[in-house]
């Protein structure tokens, strides 16, 4: 098991770096000695699950395999497709499905309303937790998570470069727990919006949530209640599908 784990530990290393990492990279970035680097990474690329040039080395293509087994057999993705196309049509606005890994989150699938937003938004993209839609997951930590994952936060600004103080943070969250959805602006994209509710699976666990996203003048702070209850009508749709 010892093994399996550290394999994981360097794909997860080659999946968040954006460009390709040398061996000594790697190594010291998985916390493992050279040569057990070296010799993991000879199976994983020797099984399409890497990729090496001169640069050093990358993600393979036979990941993408197992990316594909997940889209086509999830359950959540299942219920979820008709649901945000479904939202994606009522609002106009680009509808998205994220679900939280760890202190991240990644889009798991994505319908574009009238208007596409005007930045790639790839299914399979890393985004952080604590902008944009990933709040409506935060503010559903129990306190200890909580603690965790604001211990752990380095970066905590805005896309137009302004710092969220801790306590402004803390009472976003207890407005989203309140209210029910979570609402952003300029927070990852300049001059971009969205709207977002959690999606609540077994056990009331909430470790993903449904989203509307477009420009600010698509969805101006006079729009963003009704938003919130077309979000939760979504989410609680899949909740219902799914679980």
């Amino acid at each position: 098991m010892r093994s399996l784990e550290r394999a994981i530990d360097v794909l997860e290393v080659l999946d968040t770096s954006r460009h390709a990492l040398r061996l000594s990279d790697i190594a010291r970035r998985a916390d493992l000695p050279v040569a057990t680097t070296q010799r993991i990474l000879n199976v994983l690329e020797a099984r399409g699950r890497v990729e090496r040039d001169a640069t050093g080395y990358r993600p393979g293509l036979g990941l993408i395999f197992g990316a594909h087994a997940y889209l086509a057999t999830s359950p959540l993705l299942t219920a979820a497709r008709p649901v945000l196309q479904d939202l994606a049509a009522e609002t106009g606005l680009t509808a998205s499905l994220f679900k939280r890994i760890g202190w991240s989150r990644v889009v798991l699938a994505r319908v574009d309303g009238a208007r596409p937003l005007r930045y790639e938004l790839p299914i399979g993209e890393r985004l952080p937790l604590h902008l944009g839609a990933g709040k409506a997951l935060v503010a559903h930590m129990g306190a200890e998570e909580l603690d965790q994952f604001l211990a752990q936060l380095g970066d905590h600004t805005r896309a137009d470069g302004t710092t969220i103080e801790r306590d402004e943070f803390l009472n976003d969250l207890k407005q989203i727990r309140d209210c029910g959805y979570s609402h952003a602006r300029n927070e990852r994209e300049p001059g971009m919006a969205s709207v977002a509710a959690p999606v609540t699976e077994g056990e009331g666990s909430t470790t993903s949530a449904v989203q509307v996203s477009g420009s600010q003048d698509d969805i101006p702070p006079d729009r963003i209640a009704s938003l919130g209850i077309e979000v939760q009508r979504a989410a609680y749709a899949i909740t219902r599908r799914a679980f």
